[in-house]
């Protein structure tokens, strides 16, 4: 298992980032307290989704925070980035693993108790749950789990990851303590993050929220 920090994990959409420099707000972003950054580029082409990670990952260099690539494993091989998240209808995770290999850090999306279960055996480093509430960054059919759905997956989870465990979807500032509260290790942050007029100060927020509620239980602050 390759050691992640989940704590505030902000996930970089060009379509939600008020037309500007994608690279500056994640620079901003992790100089607030940002603890991994994923690109998320559902309508970008091959070349420009390549030459945008090559610039995060730039970035983000010396930062200690790695960059990981949402579905596509061909643009984190050719970009160089830290790893790759994965959706349910995505390439399998051991099949990433063969290609990335061992010190890629691969994650993925649990929307049931059952997908949780099937988690179990597989090369994956973190599980993120949701969508826990209603979000305009993503076209998702699927009705938000809300946090009684939440309480309800994250057991099969814990049992089935090797390790941390989040929520992504529709996550704030005023609703981020009572998802903490839930046990989860960290919140993923899309529009409240980097549609933020100041990303940076948007951050420490966040991560304060987030490093209070793990002191509280006595997790790491």
């Amino acid at each position: 298992m390759n050691p992640v920090d989940l704590r505030l994990y902000g996930i970089l959409d060009p379509e939600r980032a008020g037309g500007r420099d994608p690279v500056d707000l994640v620079r901003k972003a992790v100089a607030g307290g940002a603890t991994l950054i994923q690109y998320r580029d559902k309508h970008g082409e091959g070349r420009r989704l390549v030459d945008l990670a090559r610039a995060l990952k730039a970035a983000l260099d010396g930062t200690g925070v790695p960059l990981l690539i949402n579905d596509r494993v061909d643009v984190a091989l050719a970009a160089g980035a830290d790893g790759v998240h994965l959706g349910q209808d995505d390439m399998h995770p051991g099949d990433a693993r063969v290609l990335l290999g061992p010190g890629a850090i691969i994650g993925l999306t649990l929307k049931t108790a059952e997908q949780a279960d099937e988690m179990a055996g597989m090369p994956v480093d973190y599980g993120c749950i949701g969508g826990v509430f209603a979000t305009a960054s993503k076209n998702n059919p699927a009705l938000p789990i809300g946090l009684d759905g939440l309480r309800r997956i994250l057991p099969h989870a814990r049992r089935a990851a090797r390790g941390p465990v989040g929520a992504i979807a529709g996550i704030d500032a005023s609703n981020a303590r009572a998802v903490m509260e839930t046990g989860v290790d960290g919140i993923a942050v899309i529009s409240a993050l980097f549609m933020a007029d100041d990303p940076q100060t948007e951050a420490l927020r966040l991560r304060g929220i987030v490093d209070r509620s793990l002191a509280s239980r006595g997790g790491p602050a």
